[in-house]
């Protein structure tokens, strides 16, 4: 086999053992990414131990073990070296890029992991026992790399104190929704200096107003999904005339009565005319161009009678159903293109296939313990992981090497397995979990860091 592999995972792995604060988490972080890296049915903490160093398993778990739930090192600095590393690569085409907002679950039996209660699993589209995660992205044509990753704390945990102690959640740690954990992970991003991007989201994150007025004072543009009753100003659905007297700075509020109301973008879209729909295609899919039916309007959104400027309505109303898709509101210019904005739309399907490689090829769901600074760390160290298989897809090169696998010992099995565990592989496999609700459920494929290690 090639050493070049084997070489350029050593210098990387350099860099991220440089931000571990202590030499003697070198190896155990070295083991801990090859771990994930490596083929296997499992990525928690003992089956990795019994790939990277078959001959003293036990030893191997203990140090991993303690990287990953102890050890004192910064989440934040190492994501940022993983970002130094890999976003210049991303960035080299010179195109555009997104900031994506996501958030995705993992599916948990009983109540003492960190964060699990019975709340919205994206994976299963339904209320179920979960753990939630929100995370920025930043994606481009070539691929997408998460920048950050945050538990998100339902309310029934930050309020009750003694429970968040036992599962070592950092005092300072209250309750923010998703929307808040979203606007600090984008406020990291720019005091870091990180390229700007549109901003895209479902309508999780767009709804909130507030939200997208922020982003605007930000001077960031968005693409974020709003629910079908987001209230908005059009056509002759215009706020009250409001007298101006001469030198009076522009008003701040608009004015509705019983005569002057605004509409909902749902029945923006059944008032529009035929003429305004248009079918676009936006990529290439695995059966041929992936397309669908779109209006594009220019609205204002009506939300606390805030005076707003223009904006772009995008629908998607595919032929054949009774009611529209989805809805974006786009503060993009306002000579963009009818494609381009249903480009950038559909942008978020960048991480939704990679959060895919991430779950299932690296392991993303498959921790094990139950602690606050356990769980940040091996998401951490899996963003890592995916940043160096990234860097080899980035190569371009067709190389067939993989990084060497030591033998496991000859009838090994993880604590807790049955000694017929491995004819009964249900047992020990986690299936790749789904990031968005069961309509994406049929959101094709796309191998792509399988083929660096192919």
């Amino acid at each position: 086999m090639s050493g070049g592999i084997e070489r350029r995972f050593e210098a990387y792995c350099g860099l991220i053992t440089a931000e571990m604060e202590h030499a003697d988490r070198r190896v155990p972080t070295q083991w801990y990414l090859k771990g994930l890296i490596l083929p296997g049915e499992r990525k928690s903490v003992e089956p990795m131990a019994a790939r990277v160093c078959p001959a003293n398993v036990q030893s191997a778990h203990q140090s991993m073990h303690h990287l990953v739930a102890m050890a004192g090192w910064s989440d934040r600095a190492v994501l940022a070296t993983v970002a130094h590393r890999v976003v210049p690569e991303l960035l080299k085409t010179g195109q555009q890029c997104w900031w994506i907002l996501d958030d995705t679950s993992h599916v948990k039996k009983g109540r003492h992991s960190v964060g699990v209660a019975r709340q919205y699993c994206g994976r299963l589209g339904k209320q179920d026992n979960c753990q939630v995660a929100v995370s920025l992205s930043l994606a481009t044509v070539r691929g997408s790399l998460p920048l950050d990753y945050r538990l998100y704390l339902p309310d029934e945990w930050t309020d009750d104190r003694a429970r968040c102690r036992k599962a070592g959640v950092p005092h300072e740690i209250e309750f923010r929704s998703k929307g808040e954990l979203a606007r600090e992970q984008i406020e990291d991003a720019v005091a870091a200096g990180v390229a700007r991007g549109i901003v895209l989201g479902d309508a999780g994150y767009g709804n909130e107003a507030a939200f997208r007025d922020w982003l605007s004072e930000q001077t960031l543009s968005y693409m974020l999904g709003v629910r079908a009753n987001t209230a908005v100003w059009w056509g002759e659905h215009q706020p009250a005339p409001a007298g101006k007297a001469s030198g009076e700075r522009p008003r701040k509020r608009v004015k509705r009565d019983a005569d002057h109301k605004p509409v909902s973008v749902l029945k923006v879209a059944r008032a529009l005319p035929a003429q305004s729909w248009r079918t676009v295609s936006w990529r290439d899919g695995t059966k041929g161009k992936l397309s669908s039916r779109f209006a594009r309007v220019r609205v204002r959104a009506a939300n606390g009678n805030l005076a707003r400027h223009e904006e772009w309505l995008l629908i998607e109303w595919p032929h054949g159903e009774a009611e529209p898709r989805h809805y974006w509101l786009s503060t993009l210019p306002d000579t963009s293109s009818f494609r381009k904005l249903v480009f950038n739309a559909m942008g978020r399907w960048m991480i939704e296939r990679d959060y895919e490689e991430l779950k299932s090829e690296l392991g993303l769901s498959h921790y094990e313990g139950r602690n606050w600074r356990g769980f940040h760390h091996h998401a951490t160290l899996c963003i890592a992981a995916y940043g160096f298989l990234l860097l080899e897809r980035l190569r371009g090169k067709k190389n067939s090497a993989r990084l060497q696998a030591p033998a496991v010992p000859q009838g090994f099995r993880p604590r807790g397995s049955l000694p017929h565990a491995e004819t009964q592989p249900t047992l020990h496999r986690l299936p790749a979990l789904r990031s968005r609700t069961r309509h994406r459920s049929h959101t094709p494929s796309v191998p792509v860091l399988r083929q660096s290690l192919a």
